[in-house]
């Protein structure tokens, strides 16, 4: 191998790696541009290394033709796509029952995929494999949009009144009520107390409506003290 060959690699390396990590980056990810290139450019020195020693054995065999001298191929490549979990593990948060970081952890893993694919010189499917990753991160939740089932809580004051028009909301959203759970609470107000009252709506809704819409139209009712949205466990 050249060194103009293992520039080449490497430099596609650097592409494939800015190219993810800048989008990764606009969207104030925690693994960001600098990131990703280190991870696609550290997996295509590995398998630049890998080619390396598989040509050096190759060489000494055929030089020596008694020697017989083995080689294990992959291992280097193995430990990069089993170690890079740990750095992607790293960019996974968890707060008040929410995962953040999985894509982030994914692109991560993809990144190192793409750099062992540039360093071993298959150039085609490197560059292949980069623009499926960026489409994915920057079109795919666009065009294929998939509502999941999520927990919808919703506190509020005088049950009479707003039980009434959270079901009649729903109704006219053509919002599906699968299971309601709910509890009742005493709030010191003034001289006196108030009863809070907090339902956690579990909802199948159509494809045309989503959860901040719900969430914004229903915090304009006065009666509504707060509302969010909770993944299921």
């Amino acid at each position: 191998m050249t060194w103009l060959e293992m520039a080449l690699r490497l430099v596609l390396a650097v592409v494939i790696g800015c190219a993810i990590g800048i989008e990764r980056e606009h969207k104030n990810r925690p693994a960001g541009m600098r990131t990703h290139v280190l991870v696609c450019v550290g997996a295509a020195l590995i398998a630049i290394i890998e080619c390396m020693n598989i040509a050096d054995t190759l060489e000494m065999n055929r030089l020596n033709s008694s020697s017989g001298i083995a080689l294990s191929v992959g291992r280097l490549s193995a430990q990069v796509v089993s170690g890079i979990g740990f750095l992607g593990a790293g960019t996974i948060l968890v707060s008040q029952k929410k995962i953040a970081g999985l894509t982030t952890a994914a692109s991560l893993w993809c990144t190192a995929c793409l750099g062992l694919a540039a360093g071993m010189g298959h150039y085609v499917l490197a560059v292949a494999g980069c623009l499926i990753v960026i489409t994915t991160l920057t079109l795919m939740q666009r065009v294929v949009r998939v509502n999941t089932v999520k927990n919808l809580e919703v506190q509020f004051v005088r049950r009479n009144e707003t039980i009434p028009f959270i079901n009649a909301y729903f109704e006219k959203m053509g919002v599906t009520v699968i299971d309601v759970d709910f509890h009742i609470e005493s709030k010191e107000k003034g001289k006196g107390k108030e009863k809070v009252y907090t339902n956690l709506y579990t909802l199948d809704m159509p494809k045309k409506i989503a959860y901040k819409d719900i969430v914004n139209d229903l915090s304009e009712y006065a009666n509504i003290e707060v509302i969010r949205t909770i993944s299921p466990n």
